[in-house]
């Protein structure tokens, strides 16, 4: 899974934010706010990865316990489905 290409993540006074570039700007109705975590984890998925390499990721990035890095990415990963912002 990963990204979908109509989706940029930019950085808008200090925060991250989730921008449809194209024709997804026509269908996107409001806006993704990114943590650190999140935008790191965003900028993993540019290329096609599986939700086991998010989870070890962020282990090698942050000082976090497997069970919470695990919890951590399945709720990024659903958050972006809900958005429809994920290419299988």
């Amino acid at each position: 899974m990963k990204i979908k290409a109509d989706y940029m993540l930019r950085s808008v006074a200090g925060q991250n934010v989730v921008v449809p570039i194209g024709s997804a700007a026509l269908d996107f109705n409001g806006m993704i706010n990114l943590n650190e975590s999140g935008a790191f984890l965003w900028r993993a998925m540019a290329e096609d990865v599986t939700e086991q390499a998010l989870v070890d990721a962020l282990l090698a990035e942050y000082d976090v316990n497997p069970e919470v890095a695990k919890a951590d990415v399945g709720a990024f990963i659903k958050k972006m489905r809900e958005a429809n912002l994920i290419q299988e």
